[in-house]
């Protein structure tokens, strides 16, 4: 369905040709010696971006149990009245 709404010149944006196009500007830009080097890199800081983004999730789900295991859902105290 969402292809339906899509401007057919984005359909053609990347072709075959355009792909080969694109690798022989990136091999003129960078030289074969430095494209490891950027995937690399790339790739270790896709690593640190997921790793960092687990630890957030796994810190939160733990505050989560922590305020069940303190008052759990369902029961709530009612506020203490001065009388």
């Amino acid at each position: 369905m969402l292809l339906l709404n899509v401007h057919p010149l984005f359909l053609d944006l990347f072709s075959g040709s355009h792909m080969v196009y694109l690798l022989i500007v990136v091999l003129l830009l960078f030289g074969g010696k430095k494209i490891p080097e950027l995937a690399k890199g790339l790739g270790k800081g896709i690593r640190e971006f997921n790793d960092a983004k687990d630890g957030i999730k796994t810190e939160i789900e733990n505050n989560m149990k922590e305020k069940d295991k303190i008052q759990p859902t369902g029961t709530s105290t009612p506020p203490a009245s001065n009388s």
